[in-house]
């Protein structure tokens, strides 16, 4: 059953400094539970921070008013939905918010899992059925990879049901590795400098897709979710194919932070200042009109 939520506060326009209108150390509700440990308090602190602070930067909340958060069952979308929740409770997130699974169909799912839990935590919230695992079953060859034609059906049911809800954003759980990991099979694969935006505008210009753990490290997402107990549901399609590209970007980062701790920092900032000139696109810069002044 679906819970109302308070109505949106007035608009903030920074959200990364504005000030809390509870304590800070005030709890949510969703955080009864949780551990009373300095640790997890500070990782509680980080990412709130993280998040504020890219919506903040990435212009998020500009004529936002309802948002369709997707969630797959996963860490990062349960720790998605907690954040954005608490922020929304602390008066620094004037949006409604509601919560949306799309159940593919596959094998095995538990589908009570997901509608008792978003009930328990009180968020309205919207469970919808599209069998798109059989599609892509039939869809894919054997030997191929599932993600890409399985994330293209779930945007698409997604941006629908956004806009059935009302909803002016579909706002999803993509952290810091995910950027990155794309950034290079992107470099790597695709022979581009691309990677996922924070914000970004759909095809049809009616809807923006927003990723406020941008800044989010995934290794403080996973200890989130263990502290709050989310009930995972694992992924029993793309989640059960070994060798996937993602899978070697994700193994070569580890390794670089392992050798060079820091770096995925640094190549995050890196993704955010970027020097056209420096680079061998003659669509981002004029190389054509660049010329020494002769000489007196």
């Amino acid at each position: 059953m679906d819970i109302a939520i308070p109505s949106p506060t007035a608009d903030i326009e920074d959200l990364a400094t504005a000030p809390d209108s509870v304590s800070d150390d005030a709890l949510h509700p969703i955080f009864a539970k949780m551990p009373s440990s300095v640790s997890f308090n500070k990782l509680r602190k980080r990412l709130l921070r993280q998040v504020r602070q890219a919506i903040d930067d990435f212009g998020m909340l500009k004529g936002q008013t309802r948002w369709l958060i997707g969630i797959s069952g996963g860490k990062d979308s349960y720790s998605l939905l907690a954040l954005l929740m608490d922020l929304q409770w602390r008066g620094l997130l004037p949006v409604e918010l509601v919560a949306c699974n799309l159940d593919q169909g596959q094998p095995n799912f538990p589908k009570h899992v997901l509608p008792e839990y978003l009930s328990s935590i009180g968020v309205k919230h919207r469970i919808e059925y599209r069998d798109t695992y059989s599609i892509v079953k039939e869809k894919v060859p054997a030997g191929g990879t599932y993600c890409a034609l399985c994330s293209r059906l779930r945007r698409g049911n997604l941006y629908r049901i956004a806009r059935e809800e009302g909803c002016d954003a579909l706002v999803l759980g993509h952290h810091r590795e995910d950027i990155l990991e794309t950034f290079f099979m992107n470099f790597f694969h695709g022979g581009r400098l691309a990677t996922m935006p924070a914000k970004l505008l759909n095809d049809e210009g009616d809807l923006m897709v927003l990723r406020p753990l941008a800044y989010a490290a995934e290794d403080d997402l996973a200890k989130f979710a263990s502290a709050m107990e989310f009930p995972i549901i694992p992924c029993d399609l793309c989640g059960s194919q070994d060798g996937l590209e993602r899978n070697a970007m994700k193994a070569m980062l580890s390794d670089i932070e392992r050798r060079m701790p820091g770096r995925k920092d640094t190549m995050l900032r890196a993704l955010g200042h970027v020097n056209p000139s420096h680079l061998l696109d003659p669509k981002l810069f004029d190389f054509q009109s660049l010329f020494a002044e002769p000489k007196a």
